[in-house]
């Protein structure tokens, strides 16, 4: 049974995304990566989103406290040959997916919902619903 876009990612996709996710959080914790600016920063990889063909991963990543975000998107963008080759020595498929780093910015989103939801107007608006 073939997968169609409305139904989402298969159990296979979402299921090798979080395998390469798991594979770079160990390399980038474990400090395989010889660059100065990774060195300086931990960093956390959120999410890896896979294309259906498993050729394709974008890796959502956001260092700690936000800081030196460019800097680390760089350093990663810099040495993604070498990623690419970890992934693909440590998963064992057909073909290595190629990698793309982006900033995860869901906490910044995340945190703008919540500012807007404690504002004085929204919050009064909030405590009539509470009253009815």
């Amino acid at each position: 049974m073939a997968v169609t876009p409305s139904e989402g990612p298969s159990v296979r996709v979402l299921r090798v995304g979080e395998q390469v996710r798991h594979i770079l959080s160990e390399v980038l914790m474990r400090g395989d990566v010889h660059d100065a600016v990774l060195a300086k920063h931990v960093v956390s990889v959120t999410e890896v989103r896979m294309s259906p063909d498993l050729r394709h991963a974008t890796a959502f990543i956001k260092p700690l406290l936000g800081k030196d975000e460019e800097a680390v998107l760089k350093a990663l963008r810099t040495n993604t040959a070498y990623l690419q080759r970890e992934v693909a020595s440590r998963m064992g498929l057909k073909y290595a997916a190629k990698l793309k780093f982006l900033a995860d910015d869901s906490f910044d989103e995340g945190s703008h919902i919540d500012k807007l939801l404690r504002a004085p107007k929204v919050a009064q608006d909030l405590a009539s619903d509470d009253e009815d």
